[in-house]
């Protein structure tokens, strides 16, 4: 019930928000708190602004835009916001494709060592299955980066546009945290990663017949560099550097 004085007037302390009493949202902060409430909301707005331009820049045909500032528009897209219609292909992928590494590994007294190949696609697999909230690394990370690569790479592994160090690179980046989280007994100086490529089965009730078995693409052996390494492991590298720099 409303609270009334002697007069019969409504009291202003009772009166529901916006007829008399404190104002609602940024309104009712202090004049610090609204400027601070504008600023942020005028720099995700522009943030929003900005993505969507990108975007549309992105999906758009070829432009004078897209023509003069087509690297800084893929450096923003790539490859967080990659769009694509494969959604909606006619025909879905029907192949099984396996990213897998072997490292070169040079222990404390200099011997050097090739690991066995390592299934990096597999582990991801087994992180995915019966997880109901797997996370979008295990299920995305490694699998758009080789996609990432192949689309910007011919056959024989040659770049093809401007995309294409920043591919090779990211995959390298993909494959040194994986291989720092394994003790394989040294220092990886080089790594190879190939992919294991196999066409699905067919079902029973089709006729149609599928090679099922493996295909590999190996690419050449990179040497491994300090860009190839998480943060703290540079930050390790130098230590190691500067405490053997010490020494001598």
């Amino acid at each position: 019930m409303d609270s009334y004085g002697n007069d019969g007037a409504r009291r202003e302390s009772d009166a529901p928000p916006g007829e008399g009493g404190a104002p609602d949202g940024i309104a009712g902060l202090s004049l610090p708190y609204q400027v601070v409430a504008a600023v942020a909301l005028a720099v995700v707005g522009a943030l929003a602004c900005v993505h969507l331009g990108m975007v549309f820049l992105h999906v758009a045909p070829s432009n004078t835009l897209t023509k003069q500032h087509g690297e800084t528009v893929d450096a923003w897209v790539y490859p967080e916001f990659e769009q694509n219609w494969k959604l909606f292909a006619p025909n879905p992928l029907q192949q099984n494709i396996a990213v897998q590494v072997r490292a070169e590994v040079v222990d404390d007294q200099g011997a050097r060592e090739t690991t066995e190949w390592i299934d990096l696609s597999a582990e991801d697999g087994e992180a995915i299955r019966g997880n109901l909230l797997p996370s979008h690394a295990d299920q995305n990370e490694l699998r758009r980066g080789w996609d990432f690569y192949v689309n910007s790479h011919t056959d024989d592994n040659r770049p093809n546009g401007l995309r294409g160090q920043l591919s090779e690179r990211y995959v390298r980046r993909i494959v040194m945290l994986r291989l720092e989280r394994r003790d394989l007994g040294g220092r990886v100086e080089r790594i190879q990663v190939r992919s294991s490529t196999s066409s699905v089965e067919a079902p029973l009730w089709s006729k149609e017949k599928a090679d099922t078995r493996a295909y590999y693409r190996a690419l050449p052996w990179w040497k491994v560099t300090e860009a190839d390494l998480a943060l703290d492991a540079r930050n390790d590298a130098k230590g190691g550097a500067d405490d053997t720099e010490a020494v001598k």
